[in-house]
């Protein structure tokens, strides 16, 4: 094992997943995860966590998707990377978020460090924990809108 002079910066995904129901209503929902540990601790927040050392980060991020609401995808897209100094209070941590949209809203149950996982209509979200709202607003405004104008 190789030990470092400087310190590194923990390295986490966030996974954006998304319904839109035209048909029903014009709502899109959200997939989020309540917190079952500190830090946010009964927050909601991004289903998502640390990437082990042994995978891509696609391949940790639809992981954690699947451990923590048992939601299993084949495929996520890398939307972007996320490195404020003070997002996460316990460390210095950068997250990548992917996406990814389906056509339905899937069954999802919470696990592993979530204590529950829920569809929310993205225009009545809960308070969410770290950055996660700033990730959201971004993504929705940025490939949605331009899905939308592109139709």
């Amino acid at each position: 094992m190789f030990t470092y002079q400087y310190p590194r910066a923990a390295l986490t995904t966030d996974a954006i997943v998304f319904v839109r129901e035209e048909n029903l209503s014009p709502n899109t929902f959200v997939l989020l995860i309540q917190r079952g540990r500190e830090p946010f601790k009964n927050k909601w927040a991004l289903p998502g966590g640390f990437i082990e050392m042994d995978e891509t980060l696609e391949d940790a991020c639809i992981r954690e998707l699947k451990e923590e609401t048992g939601l299993v995808v084949d495929k996520m897209t890398q939307f972007k990377t996320y490195d404020s100094i003070n997002r996460d209070p316990r460390h210095r941590t950068i997250s990548v978020a992917y996406f990814t949209e389906l056509k339905t809203k899937a069954i999802v149950k919470g696990g592993d460090d979530a204590a529950r996982a829920e569809w929310f209509p993205v225009d009545k979200m809960p308070e969410l924990a770290f950055d996660h709202r700033q990730i959201l607003e971004e993504f929705f405004n940025r490939i949605i809108k331009k899905r939308t104008h592109n139709i």
